[in-house]
């Protein structure tokens, strides 16, 4: 390993280890977010069930109608209720903050990481505005002013409740297509999807399933949703409390519905960019290489940038301006 690599990964751990608020929750079934009793004795029956009937009819399962309550405040907050309210009334309003360019045209959705703050992405959607791109940054599900009280961090995204996992990434891809929906309600036909980390893969699922968008680019792509959380640095803790209770193979089958990978020959007909991370110890690279392959493999044409830095690192330059350069360039010539 160079000095370079070294340098890399020693930035990642130390970045990892500032956020010391990380617990491991309890390990659930959760079935009773997803159609099941929490008193089922055998849970695994039903997860096998359910999964036989969604995944080959994921276009059901993400299918959502426009919102019947938007609302653009005079700070450009964008708010509206989910198609698919949670236990937690907190986190059953959408927000998102719009970015104007023009009135009309080209339009990028911005779906940010795992507990990101409020201002992130800003000066992306501000530098997208300056190529003629409006940017409508939405929060993911128990994020910002959708956090759940008594929980600093997004628990009930990413944690070790199988059903409630599944539901809240379908609630945030129905989400989005709600606020594209908003989009497309006020003049914005060209509309594009930018997503990162976990944004990535909600980006990702919400592209395949929704025709009003042509194109998505997405920063720290994988597989399989439960392969990055069994693998990942950054999700050690949520693995803790799955771990001994289910096996990765089933975690993988079970979290497949909300997972890229099943859906990559779907993707034929949009334009991709995908960006990956050479030292990354969350998303690893050879989950990134097996979608550029399975992508390949399916016919589907896509562009990819692999830049020598890790899952956090991307926020420094020389590599944010790479990226943040091949993410105007790419929106420009795919949209505007």
């Amino acid at each position: 390993m160079g000095w370079f690599e070294q340098s890399i990964r020693r930035y990642e751990h130390r970045r990892w280890t500032v956020d010391d608020n990380r617990h491991t929750l309890p390990f659930s079934w959760g079935l009773e977010h997803i159609g099941g009793r929490t008193d089922d004795p055998d849970p695994r029956s039903f997860l096998d069930r359910w999964l036989a009937d969604t995944l080959p009819r994921s276009d059901a399962f993400y299918a959502v109608a426009p919102a019947p309550d938007y609302r653009l405040s005079s700070d450009n907050v964008l708010t509206f209720s989910t198609a698919h309210p949670s236990p937690w009334p907190e986190n059953n309003t959408v927000h998102a903050r719009f970015f104007r360019a023009k009135h009309s045209g080209p339009a990028v959705l911005i779906l940010p990481h795992w507990n990101a703050k409020p201002h992130a992405y800003i000066f992306l959607a501000r530098w997208l505005n300056s190529l003629g791109i409006t940017a409508l940054r939405m929060s993911m599900p128990y994020h910002d002013r959708r956090t759940v009280p008594g929980h600093e961090r997004a628990d009930h995204l990413v944690g070790p409740n199988i059903g409630l996992t599944i539901a809240a990434n379908r609630q945030a891809a129905t989400d989005a297509r709600r606020a594209l929906a908003w989009l497309a309600a006020h003049g914005y036909h060209r509309l594009g999807i930018l997503g990162t980390s976990i944004g990535s893969s909600v980006g990702f699922i919400t592209l395949v399933h929704e025709p009003l968008l042509r194109a998505g680019a997405f920063l720290h792509v994988s597989t399989y949703f439960a392969d990055v959380v069994a693998t990942g640095m950054t999700t050690m803790h949520v693995w803790e409390g799955l771990r001994g209770k289910v096996s990765l193979d089933e975690l993988r089958r079970w979290w497949s519905p909300i997972s890229p990978f099943p859906y990559v020959h779907r993707a034929a007909e949009k334009r991709t960019l995908l960006v990956s991370a050479r030292y990354d110890p969350t998303f690893w690279p050879e989950y990134s290489q097996q979608l550029f392959d399975s992508l390949h493999s399916n016919g589907v044409a896509h562009e990819k940038l692999l830049l020598p830095c890790g899952h956090y690192s991307i926020e420094l330059p020389p590599f944010n301006i790479a990226a943040g350069g091949r993410l105007g360039y790419f929106f420009f010539n795919s949209l505007a």
